[in-house]
């Protein structure tokens, strides 16, 4: 399967044919859909087939492997055949959210010093646990970094590295609870700014930091002993 959505995050639709159905979904030989994983949920929207007939996606979840990607469709829909042309819409306002939250944690995840031990993200907010134990969070001024970081609009690339390389370089990984997807060969890297953060990612983002817009932190909560919980939103 051919993953759009790693070369092109901004690509909204694309036609592509039906490569296998069963009990309410399908896969593709080429997806805009992400598939929940690494904290980012999967993306919604729909089908559309040559005749016009509009069926919804409810979900892109993972497959058997890191490279397949499985589209649930809504309840009763009727599957279209194997080899059957159709095209491919997001919800785009959603996945967008998606983009500027996820790349908004990146940016929170540089700005506090601690290993990462959970996350989520939603379309209006997003989270990350860090192990700190004994750790005071100073809200207005991690808050007031953040901004900043936006403010100066850091440009967001994507790169790619070996698994040896990573192997090498196990410091790049900053969450303890989710590992990069391996088994192709090679890991994707999210690079912010020239020297503001690069880790490795599967997640889709925006082009710069200056997308995101402004946010505000929310709840700081103790989880446990050494976890520490910091909440963010969208501040409008």
């Amino acid at each position: 399967m051919d993953l759009l959505f790693y070369k092109d995050a901004y690509l909204k639709s694309c036609e592509a044919h039906v490569t296998f159905t069963e009990n309410g979904t399908i896969r593709l030989d080429q997806s805009i859909f992400y598939p929940t994983g690494g904290g980012q949920p999967g993306d919604s929207g729909w089908i559309e087939l040559e005749n016009g007939e509009k069926i919804t996606v409810i979900e892109a979840k993972k497959g058997e492997s890191h490279e397949d990607v499985v589209l649930h469709l809504e309840e009763g829909a009727s599957l279209p055949a194997v080899g059957t042309k159709l095209t491919s819409h997001l919800d785009w306002d959603r996945r967008h959210a998606h983009m500027k939250i996820h790349s908004c944690l990146h940016l929170l995840c540089a700005s506090v010093v601690g290993d990462v031990t959970g996350g989520q993200i939603s379309a209006q907010k997003g989270r990350l646990d860090f192990n700190l134990p004994d750790t005071a969070i100073d809200k207005i001024a991690l808050e007031e970094k953040i901004n900043q970081l936006i403010e100066e609009d850091h440009a967001i690339a994507m790169n790619w590295i070996t698994d040896e390389e990573l192997d090498n370089n196990p410091s790049m990984v900053r969450t303890m609870s989710v590992k990069p997807p391996r088994g192709s060969g090679k890991i994707r890297l999210v690079k912010i700014g020239e020297d503001v953060d690069l880790q490795p990612c599967g997640g889709t983002h925006v082009k710069s930091t200056g997308e995101i817009g402004k946010i505000k932190i929310g709840k700081v909560e103790n989880k446990g002993k050494q976890n520490r919980r910091i909440n963010l939103t969208f501040a409008d």
